[in-house]
């Protein structure tokens, strides 16, 4: 039994150092998402004002100080994602979709519920109309999964508060939703070159060429405009 003992470190040693040296061998990209485009004025409230107030923000353009831009989807064209997309959660909240943009993979379940004591709907479509569930939710607390075909964006609106719009971008591909700084990070990126293609509900750029190097971080500075 000795010389089992004695050889536990060295083993303890290459297992950490597996994923360390994998780690190694992979790069990442951390960037911020900007626009020079000004917010929108508030949404102007005409129904179940009690729940969901006179006026809500448009978050269609959801831009902080500096400029810094919520919302947008950046996708490394070509590379598969290492880790699966949680499953995607839709809720109905102050008469609100939230969260607003989410990426899932193709088939992901997907929980719709609300928060609202009063009728919301959660209706999907994919690009083009189809309609992949249509689901009511006339009382707080209630759960409904449906799958999502993909890839490709999926629009979700509400039938009885004609203002509310959420998406979720359904993809197998490596991405990441920019935060409400703006900020955006993509890890356990192979070393090479490679397309950055942006998706924005109302806002446009051209896809961007971005290097990774093996232990690096790429940094990258993406402006929107219309």
């Amino acid at each position: 039994m000795f010389p089992i003992v004695r050889s536990l470190p060295a083993v303890v040693g290459l297992v950490v150092a597996l994923p360390l040296a994998a780690a190694a061998q992979t790069g990442s990209i951390a960037g911020v998402v900007t626009t020079a485009v000004p917010a929108l004025r508030p949404l102007r409230v005409t129904a179940d004002i009690k729940v969901c107030g006179t006026q809500l923000p448009d978050e269609a353009i959801a831009v902080g100080a500096g400029g810094v831009l919520a919302n947008a989807v950046v996708i490394l064209t070509g590379v598969k994602v290492r880790t699966p997309y949680p499953d995607p959660q839709v809720t109905n909240e102050q008469c609100r979709f939230v969260p607003r943009v989410q990426l899932a993979r193709p088939g992901a379940p997907t929980k719709t519920t609300s928060k609202d004591a009063l009728l919301h709907t959660t209706n999907a479509q994919q690009d083009g109309g189809r309609t992949l569930f249509n689901v009511g939710l006339p009382v707080p607390g209630m759960v409904v999964t449906r799958p999502l075909n993909g890839p490709g964006l999926v629009r979700l609106t509400c039938n009885t508060h004609t203002w509310m719009r959420g998406f979720v971008v359904v993809t197998d591909e490596m991405g990441a939703v920019s935060r409400a700084d703006g900020r955006f990070e993509l890890t356990g990126v192979p070393p090479g070159t490679y397309e950055l293609r942006v998706w924005h509900e109302m806002l446009k750029t051209p896809p961007i060429k971005v290097t990774v190097t093996a232990g690096g971080t790429a940094d990258v500075k993406i402006a929107l405009a219309r």
